[in-house]
C-alpha cells in the first residue's frame, strides 16, 4: 500500500522554497482519510498554484491512490503558522 501521507508530503516539498517547513496531518475514519497540509509562510501559494491548478492536480493524484486502496482522501492545505 502507498504511504499516501508521504505522497502529500515528497509533492509539497518538491513544490516549496522552505522544504523543512512542510507539515502534513494524517487524520483517518473508516472510509476517509483527512490529509492536513501546512506550508511556511510565503509559500501558501506554491501549492495552491494559479487558480488553485496546483492544489487540484494534487487532490486528484491523491483521489485516485485512495480509490485503488478503496478509501476517500481530503486535502485541506491550512494557513501556516506565524
Amino acid at each position: 500500500m502507498t504511504d499516501l501521507k508521504e505522497f502529500v508530503e515528497t509533492i509539497a516539498k518538491a513544490l516549496v522554497d522552505n522544504p523543512s517547513l512542510v507539515e502534513v496531518r494524517e487524520i483517518s475514519g473508516e472510509r476517509t482519510t483527512v490529509f492536513e497540509l501546512r506550508v511556511g509562510e510565503g509559500d501558501l501559494g506554491k501549492v495552491i498554484g494559479k487558480g488553485g491548478q496546483t492544489a487540484r492536480a494534487i487532490r486528484t493524484l491523491l483521489n485516485a491512490i485512495a480509490a485503488k486502496q478503496g478509501k476517500r482522501s481530503v486535502l485541506e492545505i491550512i494557513e501556516p503558522n506565524p
